[in-house]
């Protein structure tokens, strides 16, 4: 899908304590595009997510980002003490996202029945269909994932996969750090 509305890196070099991760990097990422970027640990992958999502400066270069933006990062950001409905709600208050949007996101990735639990009671896997869940229902155009498939079973790596397609073919981006092969459709790969 063509658009004059893209994002777009040219050139861009990242240093972090002193180390360069990376430089002269230059990509395009157009609206139902995905790109995965592989690379072996501390070779940059999260941090490139960082700067997309404008939380770092590149050191060199330009980046381009005109979508609104949600990042699933590593740590999942979730009170351990707070329920995943409140949680889940406080997110959709920073984002703007409506109650359907997050029902709609927390069936998609099977988390309606934890929603009285708190986030604390739950396994590595559920906390990260929760955080997914919240990328889900942000409304987000640019969807930065760091490691999306974590802690994840066979039956909630498909619904990862399936929710990231429809976000696609809604005109949706998603820029994936990952070690695992995903299973996107036509996505591009960025290795660093």
């Amino acid at each position: 899908m063509a658009s004059a509305e893209c994002l777009v890196a040219d050139g861009v070099a990242l240093v972090r304590g002193q180390r360069l991760l990376f430089e002269g990097l230059s990509f395009r990422l157009e609206p139902g595009g995905a790109l995965l970027v592989t690379g072996r640990n501390g070779a940059g992958k999260s941090s490139l997510l960082r700067l997309v999502a404008g939380l770092l400066a590149p050191d060199a270069g330009t980046l381009s980002n005109p979508f609104g933006t949600a990042l699933l990062a590593s740590d999942q950001a979730l009170k351990p003490d707070r329920t995943v409905a409140s949680e889940l709600g406080f997110w959709a208050g920073l984002d703007g996202a409506s109650p359907e949007a997050v029902a709609a996101a927390a069936e998609a990735m099977a988390v309606t029945q934890l929603m009285p639990f708190r986030c604390g009671q739950l396994s590595s896997g559920q906390r990260q269909r929760v955080a997914i869940a919240r990328t889900l229902a942000s409304g987000a155009r640019l969807w930065l994932l760091d490691e999306p498939a974590n802690a994840l079973d066979t039956a909630s790596e498909a619904r990862l996969v399936a929710a990231v397609e429809a976000h696609r073919q809604a005109g949706g981006l998603v820029l994936a750090a990952t070690h695992q092969p995903l299973g996107l459709k036509d996505a591009g790969s960025l290795a660093l």
